[in-house]
């Protein structure tokens, strides 16, 4: 019989037909997968309960001939419970999984499982504001996709930085000689929060007052929607500190 198995973490959930849901999961070997998982919504579902938006399973597929079919799957990380009874993390990981889903439409490979896979734990645990989670997310994100910013060098000429002003159709800060009239200026203590999301130095990224949180978020939303080319619908409802 054809089947694999796989450790997955779960983006998103549609219907199918009366008692069936498609689920779209990223794996940690086998890249995006979207397979049918039977009888998840009726009550007595052996698993249903494991195949929601947020959680990590370690599944058993039938490989078929349009979509792969779920044939077990068992709990690795439980987190949506604790994302979906906070507003502000379950829009973060809203925004999360779609830009997964996004950056990941022609490969995902284990790079994106293991980091969409540690920040949804992190959410869980709260262990940092979820604002900041997810924009430590996007950059790091976007980064493994290609689109790694520069935040201290210029992204043009790679002259050294810093350099304050930032285009995101550039790649980050660039020097004033290349800078476009009317390009975004950051001061310091934005451009350092930037980087301390982009390494993971929570330590320093914590450390950042609000309004520094806010330009920051405001930053990366940018980025994001020039890289991905269509906008993020979930970024529009997401929890943000205001400056």
């Amino acid at each position: 019989m054809p089947v694999y198995r796989d450790e997955a973490v779960v983006l998103r959930t549609h219907k199918l037909g009366e008692a069936d849901r498609i689920v779209t999961m990223i794996s940690r070997r086998h890249g995006k997968v979207r397979a049918v998982a039977k009888g998840v919504r009726r009550t007595g579902s052996r698993f249903g309960a494991r195949l929601e938006p947020f959680m990590v399973v370690d599944a058993q597929f039938y490989i078929g001939r349009s979509l792969d079919i779920v044939q077990q799957a068992e709990s690795i990380g439980s987190y949506g419970a604790d994302i979906v009874g906070d507003y502000a993390r379950f829009t973060a990981a809203n925004a999360m999984v779609e830009a997964a889903d996004r950056l990941t439409e022609h490969e995902a490979g284990v790079q994106h499982y293991l980091l969409l896979v540690g920040a949804l734990r992190s959410l869980s645990r709260a262990e940092h504001p979820p604002g900041m989670t997810l924009d430590s997310y996007l950059l790091r994100a976007l980064s493994i996709a290609g689109w790694a910013p520069s935040f201290v060098d210029c992204a043009v000429t790679g002259a050294s930085g810093p350099h304050s002003a930032f285009v995101p159709q550039l790649g980050g800060v660039v020097a004033d000689a290349v800078a476009p009239p009317g390009a975004v200026r950051l001061d310091p203590a934005t451009l350092s929060l930037l980087g301390a999301l982009l390494s993971g130095d929570w330590e320093a990224a914590q450390d950042s007052d609000d309004r520094t949180q806010a330009q920051a978020s405001g930053v990366v939303a940018a980025y994001t929607q020039y890289h991905l080319e269509r906008g993020l619908r979930s970024l529009e409802h997401v929890e943000r500190t205001t400056a």
